[in-house]
């Protein structure tokens, strides 16, 4: 198996900063391991593929594959955050033990970005979801594997409500996504939002022959150049120190259209029509994806499951229908099934048997308002238990029982395969076989 070696693995220049610690392993020493076996137990003539094992096993044998490796644009994961805990499913079902920390952490992480580097397409995009314990180790660890150049964002999002039980401290309401792309062309589909009602009072002037509204913006923009922007237009020299953001030429055909304003001393400026504002691009401060706090929102109840409506913006903002997408940390599988329901391609890993199988149900059956996994105290009575976990963080409010459940409208999955190490695990086969109806 030919497999590259990163130039991080050469000595360091004077300008990177390396993360040292104890039993750091070499490149070499990680990709000389040794393949472990895998097999299909459910097969489907589709790309999609469900594996059930050690995801560091299956990364890989997918570096084998041709097909797959350098082909994946965009890769999520969303691991355990070195809590030190033990994780339960709603129904008390052991879903995973978070109990690396330190540098057994950093290097159970390495040994798996070093990997799902291999894999990523020279056009794709990772997305590395950590809290704030372990997140600035992880940035120098992606800055050696990726490329401190290859940084793009680090994303601050509000997994929950304000927290009213703090002492001596600020309230801890966020977490971080690290945004690493392969290279400087990657896939980038600008996702947008719409302008807020004060950003809208900046287009402040109307058209009298149209009545359209509109905002005046320079023309001009920093920085010396000697070409075509650097030149003269209708006479005018742009400011010192700055060029047309055009060629005269252009400037031209926009002054032809209305779109140029000029100012009683002749001074141009460009027309920023309102109704063509396509909207303003998203910032790196996440407010609006929170984990579920209402009883209406559709869960599976796994622990530390993520808000669909991030997926669907990381999904949609780095990938285009078609493109083959990465979870090696699958989970609860909401990222393998936004993906699906954006027509994009799927590889999802994960070693818990309550994740396995929580996927398994989620493909089948969709998922329920969290209300569905609420205890009452009894027939009769209108209060409502909520157990508070990792992932329900403000359902400790005494929120309303009664409130209308949503309908299931979740399409079931089923093109996709599922791949198992040899000799296959029992319980995984008759998890699978209750599945597929034969249990």
């Amino acid at each position: 198996m030919a497999i590259g070696i990163p130039k991080k693995d050469k000595l360091l220049d004077d300008n990177q900063v390396e993360l040292v610690y104890a039993h750091k392993k070499s490149y070499q020493e990680i990709i000389n391991s040794d393949l472990v076996e895998y097999q299909s137990i459910y097969s489907h003539a589709s790309p999609k593929r469900l594996y059930f094992g050690d995801n560091l096993d299956v990364l890989r044998l997918l570096a084998t594959e041709p097909e797959i490796c350098g082909s994946i644009n965009l890769i999520y994961i969303d691991p355990p955050f070195a809590t030190e805990s033990h994780f339960l499913s709603r129904k008390q079902s052991k879903a995973y033990d978070d109990t690396l920390t330190g540098a057994m952490f950093v290097e159970f992480l390495r040994e798996r970005l070093i990997w799902l580097h291999q894999l990523l397409s020279n056009h794709g995009s990772i997305y590395l979801h950590l809290d704030e314990k372990m997140i600035f180790h992880i940035k120098l660890i992606m800055d050696e594997i990726f490329g401190a150049e290859n940084y793009r964002n680090m994303i601050v999002r509000q997994k929950c409500n304000p927290q009213n039980y703090t002492r001596r401290t600020y309230g801890k309401t966020a977490d971080f996504i690290l945004f690493y792309t392969k290279s400087d062309t990657y896939i980038w589909n600008q996702p947008k939002v719409p302008l807020s009602e004060n950003s809208k009072k900046e287009y402040q002037y109307i058209e009298p022959e149209t009545g359209r509204q509109f905002m005046k913006v320079p023309l001009h923009a920093p920085g010396v150049r000697h070409g075509e922007t650097g030149k003269p237009w209708r006479g005018k020299m742009p400011p010192p120190g700055k060029h047309w953001q055009y060629p005269p030429k252009t400037l031209d055909e926009m002054d032809a259209r209305g779109e140029i304003f000029w100012s009683k001393n002749g001074n141009p400026r460009r027309k920023v029509d309102l109704n063509e504002h396509s909207g303003v691009g998203v910032q790196d401060i996440w407010l609006e994806f929170r984990d579920a706090y209402n009883q209406n929102v559709k869960i599976t109840g796994y622990p530390t499951e993520k808000n669909p409506d991030l997926l669907r913006i990381i999904i949609a903002a780095s990938s285009n229908p078609g493109d083959l997408i990465l979870d090696g940390f699958a989970g609860s599988g909401t990222s393998l099934a936004i993906a699906d329901e954006m027509q994009r391609n799927w590889i999802g890993v994960d070693h818990s048997i309550e994740a396995f199988k929580t996927i398994l149900n989620r493909f089948e059956h969709g998922i329920k308002p969290m209300g569905d996994f609420v205890k009452s105290s009894g027939s009769n009575s209108e209060e409502v238990y909520i157990q508070p976990t990792l992932f329900d963080q403000g359902a400790s409010d005494q929120l309303d029982n009664r409130a209308k459940r949503l309908d299931n409208q979740d399409t079931k999955i089923t093109d996709f395969s599922i791949f198992v190490p040899s000799p296959i695990p029992a319980q995984i086969e008759d998890i699978v076989k209750t599945w597929q109806g034969n249990g």
